[in-house]
């Protein structure tokens, strides 16, 4: 799920340019000028405080020349002297500017609303645990709408950023019977419905032009594969005898992972995880993850999980840590490679359904995987 500087320090002042004066009265070296150039020369500035030199004062100091043209649209260059030891600062001399207070350190920003998104989420759990404890039909339309909004997210992504025309309609049917399949006939029931998803994608792309045609049916399996067919696991957990507290569990350390990594990470998080894919992770976050999971694990199987015991939940909450950040980078790469932040703005302070999906879907195998090893299939 979704994946902060000092000011510069003040600059110092700066003496400006020191007065500038010239030579008076000197003639310019070189052949002499006749009476028509000498009503066009410009006279020499008179700078007050500068002393004038002639006679053999000249010959000791060398002549005063006039570079360039002597018309009256040149500017005549002017000779830098220093100011007399009685005078502290010259006129057209700036005074140096007073140093600035360095800025006051920003303190760290978890860079979201983060009161909208603790709206939004406990809204959110809300409308879940209503719907999962209520019936269990109605979770499952949960389920299926959150797949083809994900799948809306995702292939409008593709073609916006990288022009691939993944095909949604199929995507968005097949997608639905996937879960569906699931719930009735379990795996077997996922796979075939994957299989006849994948076929009619390539059936559907057909119907245009064969330019880019591998691109976008590949990203279609992708996306078939990425979010319908992942999803499907949560559809079987839920049927199970206690398949409303398997769910729950599955959730609650979903959520309990990324807390946690949250927390820690961004209050001590000092290393870089991962920081070519998501420079904002650390692996003091892993770790934040890793215990608060495991904690939340021994108890959701010591007392949600039929027949669970406490070192199951330990296992359980250090595999969930795992998929759930694996997962986290996996659209953290998606979302870098599409050169965008959020996969959507459905979900304030969250972004889109992708954004809070990226760590779901590839943790749902794995719970349903180890509670069937665990406790069986209910």
């Amino acid at each position: 799920m979704n994946d902060s500087s000092w000011g510069a320090p003040p600059q110092a002042g700066y003496w400006g340019p020191s007065d500038q004066g010239s030579a008076q009265g000197a003639a310019p070296a070189g052949p002499a000028y006749d009476a028509h150039d000498a009503q066009h020369t410009r006279p020499m500035p008179i700078v007050p405080g500068a002393t004038a030199h002639g006679g053999d004062q000249d010959d000791h100091r060398g002549a005063a020349r006039v570079s360039g043209p002597p018309f009256r649209d040149d500017t005549p260059p002017a000779t830098p002297h220093r100011a007399a030891p009685h005078e502290p600062h010259s006129p057209q001399e700036p005074m140096p500017s007073a140093p600035q207070p360095a800025p006051a350190p920003q303190k760290k920003s978890a860079g979201r609303d983060l009161g909208a998104a603790i709206g939004v989420g406990v809204g959110l759990g809300a409308v879940i645990v209503a719907s999962l404890f209520v019936v269990k039909a109605v979770f499952l339309g949960v389920i299926v709408v959150a797949v083809v909004v994900g799948l809306w997210e995702l292939t409008s992504r593709l073609q916006e950023r990288k022009d691939i025309k993944a095909p949604l309609v199929p995507l968005a049917v097949g997608g639905a019977a996937m879960v569906v399949a699931g719930y009735v006939r379990g795996a077997e029931g996922a796979w075939v419905a994957m299989a006849l998803t994948a076929l009619a994608v390539l059936v559907w792309r057909m119907t245009e032009p064969p330019e880019g045609y591998l691109k976008d049916v590949t990203a279609g399996l992708f996306a078939a594969f990425y979010v319908p067919f992942l999803a499907t696991f949560v559809a079987m957990m839920l049927t199970a005898d206690d398949g409303p507290r398997r769910v729950l569990t599955f959730l609650l350390l979903t959520v309990v992972s990324d807390t946690g990594a949250y927390a820690i990470g961004w209050r001590f998080g000092k290393h870089k995880l991962a920081p070519r894919i998501s420079p904002g992770k650390t692996r003091e976050g892993l770790f934040g993850a890793v215990a608060f999971a495991m904690v939340a694990g021994a108890l959701c199987t010591q007392f949600l999980i039929d027949d669970g015991a406490w070192w199951q939940g330990l296992l359980l909450g250090l595999a969930v840590a795992a998929s759930a950040t694996l997962g986290d980078l996996g659209e953290s790469m998606i979302k870098r490679d599409l050169g965008i932040k959020d996969m959507g703005t459905l979900l304030p302070g969250h972004g889109g359904i992708m954004d809070r999906l990226d760590s779901i879907l590839p943790t749902a195998p794995v719970v349903w995987l180890l509670l069937v090893i665990f406790v069986g299939s209910g």
